[in-house]
């Protein structure tokens, strides 16, 4: 009986959708070998023209169509990259293309989507409202219901990923994927399992997201909460996909949240590479389980480069906080002539740079005659900071990290 799919799918999907889909540079990065102990290499699928790997699966399926279902159309429910991969190859091909989206999807989100080309409609108060009336609509209007991960021909477009990496970089010996609802790791896991069997493929999901690791230990699935990692955060992982890692022996690690945010930055300021959430899951996992990577040569993507100026923005930020590069002060001041110039001459002449200031006398103060002073101040590291507080508290300042 023939397996549900193989390395030859893989391979016909790559020719399918050649010259549709880019192959994106496979790059060794010094910045990120440093930082976790392997040496690593990423594959840069945020280059797509939709940011994201998304697109190979959705080529390859929508290339795949009859004539008849060509003629009528397509449908997806997405309220992320999978939305705006079928739009575009739907749109390139000269086939309808219908996305439902949730309600409370970003305005961002929508406009992008149908700039590819699609009709967008929105519905529904979750993904599972929206899927619904998706399936609704293909069944009323004849079109083709494109999944995003459990549908064989978009799991083979998704494994030309690792094709293009292994080839790239032959010198590899692990794959670390990141895995939503599996589509990407198990088209992965398929190629490199007949390509070069002693390559080791790991999955990774975020802390509050586990589905695949609960699903393949035999647990009932518990997820939910806030995650940056928002294009992985999946309850119902696919159905082939599980069976596929099941078969392959594939392991699922599962991150820290912190460590998605912490590879996002280290990500900008390492390697000069912007990647969402979902994106940077395969460095988080380098950077949450270092011990299971040092000393091998590790190939993982940036799947998708999609995130929110402002999230990044405030990622980066949190990550200077976390690395001791931006010290947050309160202190208790006199309310008296004079006092912020010595302050600021204080923290001047320990080297800090003084970035933020609020000055509140009317209602944080504990007295009349006195303020709380706020500070943030870019530094070196923590030994300035505890220079600059030292310095401070010379001046009989009460000083309180923030």
């Amino acid at each position: 009986m023939r397996a549900a799919l193989s390395l030859a799918d893989v391979r016909a999907a790559a020719a399918r959708i050649q010259g549709a889909v880019l192959h994106t540079p496979t790059m060794e990065m010094p910045a990120l070998s440093r930082a976790t102990g392997a040496t690593v290499y990423l594959k840069l699928d945020n280059l797509q023209a939709t940011g994201a790997f998304k697109e190979r699966g959705a080529a390859n399926r929508i290339a795949l169509l009859t004539e008849r279902e060509r003629k009528a159309g397509v449908v997806a429910m997405s309220a992320g990259n999978h939305a705006q991969a079928v739009a575009r190859h739907a749109t390139l091909a000269g086939i309808r293309s219908v996305i439902v989206m949730p309600k409370f999807t970003p305005a961002t989100k929508v406009v992008r989507t149908e700039n590819f080309g699609a009709h967008v409609v929105l519905h529904g108060e979750t993904l599972a409202e929206a899927a619904a009336h998706a399936h609704e609509l293909a069944l009323k209007e004849g079109l083709t219901f494109i999944h995003p991960y459990d549908d064989p021909a978009v799991i083979a477009g998704q494994g030309t990923l690792a094709l293009e990496l292994l080839d790239d970089a032959p010198e590899v010996d692990m794959l670390v994927l990141p895995t939503g609802g599996g589509g990407l790791v198990s088209g992965c896991a398929v190629a490199a399992a007949e390509l070069r069997p002693q390559v080791k493929v790991f999955g990774v999901e975020v802390e509050g997201y586990p589905a695949m690791a609960q699903r393949l230990a035999g647990q009932p699935v518990q997820v939910g909460g806030p995650t940056i990692a928002e294009g992985i955060a999946v309850r119902d992982v696919g159905q082939l996909p599980t069976d596929l890692l099941r078969q392959l022996g594939v392991e699922v690690l599962v991150v820290p949240e912190r460590a998605v945010e912490q590879a996002i930055a280290l990500l900008a300021e390492g390697a000069k590479v912007v990647s969402e959430g979902a994106g940077a899951a395969g460095v988080a996992a380098l950077l949450a389980f270092p011990e299971r990577f040092r000393g091998h040569r590790v190939g993982t993507p940036v799947c998708g480069g999609n995130i929110d100026p402002r999230i990044l923005a405030n990622v980066l930020l949190r990550n200077l906080l976390r690395d001791g590069r931006i010290l947050r002060l309160h202190l208790d001041i006199p309310d008296r002539p004079g006092v912020l110039a010595d302050i600021a001459t204080r923290v001047a002449a320990a080297g800090g740079n003084v970035i933020e200031v609020s000055h509140q006398r009317l209602f944080a103060a504990p007295s009349v005659q006195t303020a709380e002073l706020e500070l943030m101040i870019e530094v070196r590291d923590h030994a300035q900071s505890d220079a600059i507080i030292a310095a401070l508290q010379a001046g009989d300042y009460v000083v309180r990290r923030g």
